[in-house]
């Protein structure tokens, strides 16, 4: 599916614009399931000014969304209608201060900002090198695994509005509980600032590599996105999707996977509406087994085909 071009009529209003602008931009190759259609426009900010100048001067009617790594999101096959933004190697800085803590791009991925962490003898962010996917992402849903979550180290945070506003959020003002951040939808968080403590670098990679074991033991290597739905209180969620008979069910190409039954997975061929349609059955399923009503972990975003 191929959008109208909207890029130069944008650039038009944006003479002073820095940063990179692409027409429906495939999307697929670089989402963990590699599916989805294009991003009608997609824009690559040059710095933070460059992305409060766009945000300033975009109509308010044309939609807006951040991708990063896209390692939490299905991006159906219709693709996503107005302007994509994507935050490049000029997000993904890290620097060391007083007191351990570390400040970051948005644009790092989890697992460097771990490594980083360690080389500088910081610890308490070990757990993020278990979880795919980047830092805007983990600030928005509140990532954790393996015993942390972003809500325990995170001091603030910095992002633009839609408006082009630069704003700073404390922890408090993020608003965090499980896999949820009640912060503004329609801030592009741009940067982060974490409090880690002392540590040494070998006992940092031992508890790292303990969880990279873990992850192998646990969970598909296949093109997946991880954890599908988020577990209701009290409960887990591959344990009632394995009661419920789903453990190995296929859609199209899609699958429930063997080894972790809250893992979809792409064996190769699946659509994002094959993917979407398996976790809408195993929702329905497990409803029908336990009356539980699971929620989706993994955002779905843009249009069907």
């Amino acid at each position: 599916m191929a959008f109208p071009d909207i890029v130069p009529d944008l650039k038009k209003l944006m003479p002073e614009l820095r940063g990179r602008f692409f027409a429906n931009q495939p999307l697929a190759e670089s989402a963990w399931f590699r599916v989805g259609g294009p991003a009608q426009a997609l824009f690559m900010p040059d710095d933070e000014q460059d992305l409060s100048y766009f945000l300033q001067h975009l109509p308010a009617d044309v939609p807006v969304m951040v991708l990063g790594a896209a390692s939490n999101i299905i991006i159906r096959d219709g693709g996503i209608p107005g302007v994509v933004v994507r935050l490049g190697g000029r997000f993904s800085g890290v620097t060391f201060e007083e007191g351990h803590r570390v400040r970051a791009g948005t644009g790092i991925l989890d697992a460097r900002l771990a490594r980083s962490a360690r080389d500088e003898g910081v610890a308490g962010l070990e757990f993020y090198s278990g979880i795919p996917g980047g830092i805007g992402g983990a600030l928005r849903m509140n990532a954790g695994a393996y015993g942390g979550e972003t809500k325990d180290v995170l001091i603030e945070a910095r992002g633009v509005d839609r408006q082009g506003r630069v704003r700073t959020f404390t922890n408090a003002d993020m608003g965090y509980s499980y896999r949820h951040s009640s912060a503004p939808e329609d801030v592009i968080f741009t940067e982060a600032l974490f409090q880690g403590r002392a540590g040494e670098a070998a006992a940092i990679t031992a508890v790292m590599d303990d969880i990279a074991r873990k992850r192998k033991a646990s969970q598909p290597p296949n093109k997946t996105c991880g954890s599908t739905f988020k577990n209701p209180p009290g409960g887990k969620a591959w344990q009632l999707i394995d009661a419920a008979g789903c453990r190995g069910f296929t859609v199209g190409g899609a699958q429930v996977s063997a080894l972790h039954c809250n893992f979809l997975i792409n064996l190769g061929t699946a659509t994002a509406a094959d993917i979407e349609a398996l976790g809408e059955t195993v929702r329905k399923r497990v409803k029908d087994s336990s009356g539980v009503d699971l929620d989706w972990e993994i955002k779905r975003i843009g249009v069907p085909r």
